[in-house]
């Protein structure tokens, strides 16, 4: 009797906890063009996939998005379309590789900021509807810092900034760091370093990037990772193909698989499907987006 009490207790509790689950959101963007952002939020998701994790990415970036030509697919409706013809989230929701899920971007963030308030009103519950079905939700930015991507930015419970090791494209990644924690201080950001030649690439630009950070704004920057240059990468973009589906026994696909499991590996002890932390999410976006449109 005693255990079966304690077993339909167990089972309620690994209910309440199932039904309670909030993704994670992360948002990943650079601070220019051309580092391979993308292909690298593309494949990141597809590796969390494989990993038995629910993912679905979310294609934000200006006029420039294309992660649905990355996956080599022609999406019907995109966000736009939710919007504009009051369509479910779940009809704009297309599932590509892997199990993977993905809305197209349309035509661009910032016509959130000209929605009236009952479409915003629509935007955020049917975004809202979907976060319990998720254990991560990533957000592609694009490149660059601006008031949109600060809004979302400033929702999400963590951020990824790609760069690469050329000296331009590091300091453009310092400047939309620095543009960050001036305005949240709070925000936890990773640095993932892509096209690396040698395994002390990434250590050398992580700890240029992270001596600026600590000595000018008291800030301590994490490292995600980095990926090697590998050819494989601009053959899937060419074949409109993941390169971890192309080849995940290539270099650049090990090494996203090990960053992968030492990402979820990092956070498994913290509070990643929170209802606490998602709502704050949620509600960041309403406040955010509702100054626009009062």
């Amino acid at each position: 009797m005693v255990e079966d009490q304690a077993y339909e207790l167990r089972k309620k509790v690994n209910q309440d906890q199932s039904d309670s689950k909030q993704a994670h959101t992360i948002a990943v963007f650079s601070g220019k063009g051309g580092v391979g952002k993308s292909s690298f939020a593309l494949n990141f998701s597809i590796c969390l996939s494989k990993q038995g994790k629910k993912v679905l990415i979310f294609d934000l970036d200006i006029g420039m998005g294309n992660i649905d030509i990355l996956l080599g697919m022609y999406p019907k409706y995109n966000i736009n379309d939710m919007l504009n013809q009051q369509l479910d989230i779940k009809e704009i929701i297309e599932t590509g590789p892997t199990n993977l899920s993905y809305i197209a971007a349309g035509s661009g963030l910032s016509d959130f900021f000209h929605l009236d308030a009952e479409r915003f009103n629509y935007f955020l519950t049917q975004l809202e509807s979907v976060t319990t079905e998720y254990d991560y939700i990533i957000f592609d930015l694009g490149a660059g810092m601006s008031e949109e991507h600060m809004a979302f930015i400033s929702a999400v419970e963590e951020c990824f900034v790609v760069t690469t090791t050329e000296p331009t494209s590091v300091t453009d990644a310092y400047a939309a760091i620095k543009h960050i924690v001036l305005e949240r201080p709070e925000v936890n950001i990773s640095l993932m370093v892509n096209r690396v030649n040698g395994p002390n690439e990434s250590l050398i630009v992580f700890n240029r990037l992270q001596a600026a950070v600590q000595n000018f704004l008291s800030y301590q920057l994490n490292l995600l990772g980095s990926l090697p240059d590998d050819p494989i990468v601009i053959k899937g973009v060419k074949e409109q193909t993941p390169y971890y589906i192309l080849n995940s026994k290539a270099r650049v696909s090990k090494n996203m698989a090990k960053l992968v499991l030492d990402f979820l590996k990092a956070n498994q002890a913290l509070p990643i499907n929170s209802e606490l932390n998602e709502k704050v999410f949620v509600s960041k976006l309403k406040s955010i987006f509702k100054r626009k449109v009062d």
